[in-house]
Protein backbone atom coordinates (compact mmCIF):
# COMPACT_ATOMS: atom_id res chain seq x y z
CA UNK A 1 0.00 0.00 0.00
CA UNK A 2 1.08 3.60 -0.52
CA UNK A 3 0.70 6.21 1.28
CA UNK A 4 -1.23 8.20 -0.56
CA UNK A 5 -3.28 5.38 -0.21
CA UNK A 6 -4.68 5.85 3.49
CA UNK A 7 -6.33 9.38 2.83
CA UNK A 8 -10.07 9.39 2.16
CA UNK A 9 -10.84 10.31 -0.86
CA UNK A 10 -14.40 11.68 -1.45
CA UNK A 11 -16.27 12.43 -4.99
CA UNK A 12 -19.69 13.74 -4.81
CA UNK A 13 -22.54 15.52 -6.39
CA UNK A 14 -23.15 19.36 -5.11
CA UNK A 15 -26.11 20.55 -6.82
CA UNK A 16 -24.38 24.85 -5.78
CA UNK A 17 -21.98 23.87 -8.25
CA UNK A 18 -24.12 21.71 -11.06
CA UNK A 19 -20.69 19.27 -11.20
CA UNK A 20 -18.86 16.53 -9.08
CA UNK A 21 -16.55 17.56 -6.45
CA UNK A 22 -13.48 15.49 -5.18
CA UNK A 23 -11.99 15.98 -2.22
CA UNK A 24 -9.16 14.64 -0.21
CA UNK A 25 -10.20 16.54 3.97
CA UNK A 26 -7.44 14.90 5.86
CA UNK A 27 -4.39 15.58 3.10
CA UNK A 28 -5.58 19.40 2.08
CA UNK A 29 -8.31 21.64 1.33
CA UNK A 30 -9.85 22.23 -2.33
CA UNK A 31 -9.84 19.16 -4.55
CA UNK A 32 -10.97 18.67 -8.28
CA UNK A 33 -14.30 18.91 -10.19
CA UNK A 34 -15.90 17.65 -13.04
CA UNK A 35 -18.87 16.44 -14.93
CA UNK A 36 -17.74 12.89 -14.78
CA UNK A 37 -17.53 11.53 -11.52
CA UNK A 38 -14.92 8.32 -12.52
CA UNK A 39 -12.78 11.09 -14.08
CA UNK A 40 -12.84 13.67 -10.76
CA UNK A 41 -11.90 10.12 -8.77
CA UNK A 42 -9.02 9.71 -11.02
CA UNK A 43 -7.45 13.07 -10.94
CA UNK A 44 -8.53 13.55 -6.97
CA UNK A 45 -5.81 9.93 -6.71
CA UNK A 46 -3.29 12.27 -8.53
CA UNK A 47 -3.69 15.22 -6.70
CA UNK A 48 -3.37 13.04 -3.49
CA UNK A 49 -0.31 11.14 -4.93
CA UNK A 50 1.49 14.72 -6.02
CA UNK A 51 0.72 16.29 -2.98
CA UNK A 52 2.03 13.35 -0.85
CA UNK A 53 5.14 13.60 -3.06
CA UNK A 54 5.55 17.05 -2.20
CA UNK A 55 5.35 16.23 1.27
CA UNK A 56 8.16 13.60 1.09
CA UNK A 57 10.22 16.26 -1.01
CA UNK A 58 10.16 19.07 1.56
CA UNK A 59 10.84 16.39 4.45
CA UNK A 60 7.63 16.98 6.18
CA UNK A 61 5.33 14.29 8.14
CA UNK A 62 2.40 13.27 6.10
CA UNK A 63 -1.02 14.23 8.75
CA UNK A 64 -2.49 11.25 9.84
CA UNK A 65 -5.55 10.42 8.28
CA UNK A 66 -8.68 10.36 10.14
CA UNK A 67 -10.52 6.62 11.33
CA UNK A 68 -13.74 6.52 10.16
CA UNK A 69 -16.35 4.38 11.85
CA UNK A 70 -19.13 2.66 10.13
CA UNK A 71 -22.10 3.24 11.62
Amino acid sequence: MSPADRYHLVVYWSDEDQCYVGLCPDLFYGGTHGDDPEQVFKNLRTIVADVVESYRAEGKPLPEPRDLVAP
